[in-house]
């Protein structure tokens, strides 16, 4: 039996908690908080107009300036920053920072999809869970919080490290750390049979794995999903793939797996992630993900 496939996008909204809020937008720009910093960030998709003050924009701490369209830029501060702050969601507790690539260590719009991974999980015994394209581990942080038994995969040390720095906040020690190109380690999984209940796929538009194999999203993401299906337990109860892409969608992502998971039944929604203004009526979309569910 085939999977049924939403026939409509989903919009999976993310608004702002304690340790986070998207303030205003506007101007190809966004006015973000995150912990006790008010950043400003690039963000064409923003037409309109701000709604707050020009002076509420100027007291911001740091402003990211890009240098080209692929993220690259650098910060200018108001204020000399820490180095890390501790932020949280939930229970998992982890650390910002400002990076070289206009984000700061996470992505606040997949809250949208931790909260739907910590419920999910929750209902599940003790489930296999592995996290690709891991980066600094929120997402397998919610997942052990909720029960899971994580395997975490990313090809950067750095990015590992500085997972390892947020488990340590959140008191884990109960996740394994894979440093590895994520396609190698898949392959090695299918050949020993290895199986999971749940696996999250983030993969970035390129990338290049820790011995230099080189990683194009539109060229080599359908063989990983084909594997990743491959390690999928019969009792799986979930793939999420997600991708920032300016040329994917959630409707052929949801594709994809419809074609990968066929015979496996259950659901796939697919849409796009959104983080929504304090003011609660305009949404800004990021990015674009699939997820089957069984």
């Amino acid at each position: 039996m085939a999977p049924t496939v939403a026939e409509a996008p989903l919009v999976m909204r993310t608004t702002g908690w304690a340790d986070y809020a998207l303030l205003d937008s506007g101007h190809g720009k966004k006015l973000e908080r995150y912990g006790p910093y008010r950043v400003v960030r690039p963000e064409p998709q923003c037409l309109w107009s701000p709604r707050l003050p020009q002076s509420e924009w100027d007291r911001a701490d740091a402003v990211f300036d890009p240098t080209d369209e692929d993220e690259a830029g650098r910060w200018r501060f108001s204020r000399q920053p820490a180095e890390t702050w501790p932020l949280n969601w939930g229970a998992a507790k982890f650390n910002g920072r400002f990076t070289a690539f206009r984000h700061l260590a996470f992505f606040p719009e997949q809250a949208a999809n931790w909260a739907w991974l910590d419920e999910r999980i929750r209902t599940l015994k003790q489930p296999r869970v592995l996290n690709l394209f891991g980066y600094t581990g929120v997402a397998s942080l919610v997942c052990a919080a909720a029960g899971a038994q994580v395997t975490h995969v990313d090809a950067s040390k750095k990015a590992v490290a500085w997972a390892r720095e947020n488990a340590a906040l959140s008191g884990r020690e109960d996740i394994r750390w894979i440093v590895e190109d994520a396609r190698k380690y898949v392959q090695r999984e299918a050949r020993r049979g290895s199986q999971y209940e749940g696996i999250i796929l983030d993969p970035p538009k390129y990338g290049r794995g820790p011995t230099g194999e080189i990683w194009k999203l539109f060229e080599d993401l359908p063989e990983l999903a084909k594997l990743c299906a491959s390690l999928l337990s019969p009792d799986a109860s979930f793939l999420i793939l997600n991708a920032y892409a300016e040329r994917i969608s959630g409707a052929s992502l949801s594709g994809l797996l419809a074609q990968e998971l066929a015979g496996r039944g259950g659901r796939i929604d697919w849409g796009e992630l959104a983080l929504v203004e304090e003011a609660g009526d305009r949404q800004i979309g990021l990015s674009f993900f699939a997820r089957w569910s069984a």
